[in-house]
């Protein structure tokens, strides 16, 4: 018998199955010509990694205790963009204030989990499982896949980067595609299977560089899957069959639609990179990550989620540039990306949540950075998140702090579940293994 893990087995380590009309079975390729775009809901993940810090983010500008706190990275009521009497936003998000002042962007404060971890790995484990106990090996978007709506001839979810496919994606079922942001047609059909999983994530050459090298005869490649995966699933099981109309399906018709996309897709200015003796244009930053999302999205290629991130939030030494830096960072991208969805019309069907693994501690250290926290916040921005501040700001008194750190008071899995449930419309106590009360993040 032919069963999946031996089809997963038998693909081609991530060639897509593009240019095949002589040899794309018929209902593959009727299905494909069918398929129409969509408009359902999507949701954005944006990853802070390396444990952003929330007290500089979300800011208690009129509490002393936090300017005691923070001598030389404390920021001012002058410098803050004003969300209440008390509380600010970084100055660097000053691109995102649009969203804030038309009611789009929620801003939950106090986030985190029982008994804090403050590992870099292990934390992301946490927020990418939902598991504080760390008994589960599959991700809460991964899990929610098996249950999502998504238009016929869709893939449900993409990552966008050039890493692994992140913890949050992997799940028991097949779905999930993984996207190099420099070279958009290396598409990759990613599941919960072990590390060697032909359908992993795998760069097939350096990260964002212009030009990938050429697979030695991909056409014949593909030509051999379409006839194996054909043949095999004819004289299979009725699942078997089913399991190749839906992935070569997806694939075929997502593929076709990223170069279209592709070919009116104005990308950002790269910069040039040595790479030993030779020069090459090197293509990377979230802003155009997400801009590349953005076209997906207007494309109505069908995907209900995507997974983006951001590195360098580990901010030991010499924060206040870095920091700064890093914000604008997320702030361009987000703004632009609402703004493109916007003028196309589908901001409405998109919402964006950030996140980071912890906060930093209260007090600054003595290099003029901060060290690993727990308790911090997270965004959700889009027309229909219910803008403004989510719950209270955790207390700094030194009574009310867990060993130098901010108490969390909301759970991120209620988070999770408030857009598993509300948004994707996904049972969220199957996702997340319990019940969590929602929180208002959306209108």
């Amino acid at each position: 018998m032919f069963n999946r893990r031996q089809m997963l087995k038998s693909t081609l380590k991530g060639a897509s199955l593009v240019a095949l009309a002589p040899s794309v079975p018929g209902f593959i390729a009727s299905s494909a010509e069918a398929a129409a775009a969509s408009k359902d809901r999507v949701l954005v993940v944006l990853e802070l990694a390396g444990g952003n810090d929330g007290l500089n983010t979300v800011i208690p500008y009129a509490d002393d205790l936090y300017h005691k706190a923070r001598p030389t990275l404390r920021y001012q009521k002058k410098d803050i963009i004003r969300v209440d009497d008390t509380i600010g936003l970084h100055p660097a998000l000053r691109p995102m204030e649009k969203l804030l002042q038309d009611g789009h962007l929620a801003i939950v404060q106090g986030v985190g989990y029982p008994n804090p971890n403050r590992s870099h790995f292990e934390s992301m484990d946490i927020w990418q499982s939902a598991d504080p106990r760390r008994k589960t090996t599959s991700g809460w978007l991964g899990r929610s896949l098996a249950n999502i709506s998504v238009a016929e001839g869709g893939v449900p979810a993409f990552y966008v980067g050039t890493e692994r496919l992140p913890l949050a994606m992997q799940g028991p079922t097949a779905g999930v595609a993984s996207l190099h942001p420099a070279k958009p047609f290396e598409l990759r059909l990613s599941g919960r299977e072990e590390p060697e999983d032909p359908f992993s994530a795998k760069p097939s050459a350096s990260p964002n560089t212009e030009k990938a090298k050429p697979a030695s005869d991909p056409d014949a490649a593909r030509r051999q899957l379409i006839r194996e995966l054909t043949s095999r699933a004819e004289s299979g099981t009725a699942d078997a069959l089913q399991f190749v109309r839906r992935t070569s399906l997806q694939t075929l018709t997502t593929i076709d639609r990223l170069r279209e996309i592709m070919g009116n897709f104005e990308r950002p200015d790269g910069t040039f990179e040595r790479r030993g003796a030779d020069f090459s244009i090197v293509r990377q930053g979230l802003r155009y990550e997400l801009r590349l999302i953005a076209a997906m999205i207007r494309a109505g290629i069908g995907s209900r989620i995507y997974y983006v991130g951001l590195d360098g939030f580990d901010t030991h030494s010499s924060q206040a540039a870095e920091h700064r830096q890093l914000l604008e960072t997320v702030a361009e991208g987000v703004s632009t990306f609402f703004r493109e969805l916007a003028e196309s019309g589908d901001a409405e069907r998109v919402l964006l949540m950030t996140f980071s693994e912890f906060g930093r501690r209260v007090e600054e250290n003595g290099s003029e950075g901060t060290d690993h926290g727990s308790g911090s916040c997270l965004f959700v921005a889009g027309p229909k998140a219910k803008g403004g501040l989510i719950g209270k700001h955790p207390s700094l008194r030194p009574g009310d702090l867990e060993d130098g750190d901010l108490k969390y008071h909301t759970d991120f899995r209620q988070v999770y579940a408030t857009l598993l449930d509300r948004w994707l419309e996904v049972d969220s106590r199957r996702v997340l293994d319990g019940k969590f009360e929602h929180v208002g993040v959306l209108k």
